[in-house]
């Protein structure tokens, strides 16, 4: 009996060796080759990548990483801002759409160059302002309302205007372009826009 148990043992382990010889190739196969890009010195940073869209897998930075803020994927490619470093693969085709039914950054946002402060143009004296206004979530749908708030800009919620809770990064978030809404948040904003 007990050279019977240790010969199903033996075999056990073999087809469980062998299948995970067998799975390694698959997950080799699907695997993504990861790319690191940081953001020195809080600066924003542009990362290139054949990529349409990427991930996360890891952040290796004290600065937050939060998508639409501090990196995102566009037409130049992966860049990142205040201070996110991280490793990205590449994400499934279609975009990033979170279960929510977001999408950020929003298609066509362009972030500066970052080389806009090496002695390209500059926007004129009253650009660097506060500006108020409102954005609201219909329907519980998400709603992006676009201002541009700058490389150094920061923009908060005054006051919230819905009965649907307004919290940051749940239901409402900000990136250079603008603000966005969702899950029936409605508030009024400010944007402390800086250059």
């Amino acid at each position: 009996m007990f050279r019977i148990r240790t010969g199903l043992m033996g075999v056990a382990a073999g087809l469980a060796i062998g299948l995970l010889g067998m799975a390694a190739p698959a997950a080799h196969a699907q695997g993504r080759d990861a790319v690191r890009c940081g953001s020195d010195d809080g600066r924003f940073t542009r990362c290139q990548v054949p990529w349409r869209d990427a991930e996360l897998i890891r952040q290796e930075s004290n600065s937050p990483c939060t998508r639409g803020q501090t990196w995102g994927v566009d037409r130049g490619g992966l860049w990142v801002d205040r201070g996110c470093r991280g490793q990205f693969v590449e994400m499934g085709r279609g975009g990033y759409r979170p279960p929510d039914g977001g999408y950020y950054p929003p298609p066509g946002y362009r972030p500066p160059r970052d080389d806009d402060d090496d002695g390209g143009w500059r926007p004129g004296p009253d650009w660097d302002r506060e500006i108020r206004f409102s954005c609201e979530s219909g329907d519980k749908r998400y709603q992006f309302c676009q201002v541009d708030v700058g490389g150094r800009g920061r923009v908060r919620l005054l006051r919230q205007l819905s009965g649907s809770p307004c919290e940051e990064g749940y239901s409402w978030g900000w990136n250079r372009a603008g603000v966005w809404v969702n899950r029936g948040c409605r508030g009024l904003f400010s944007v402390d826009r800086r250059w």
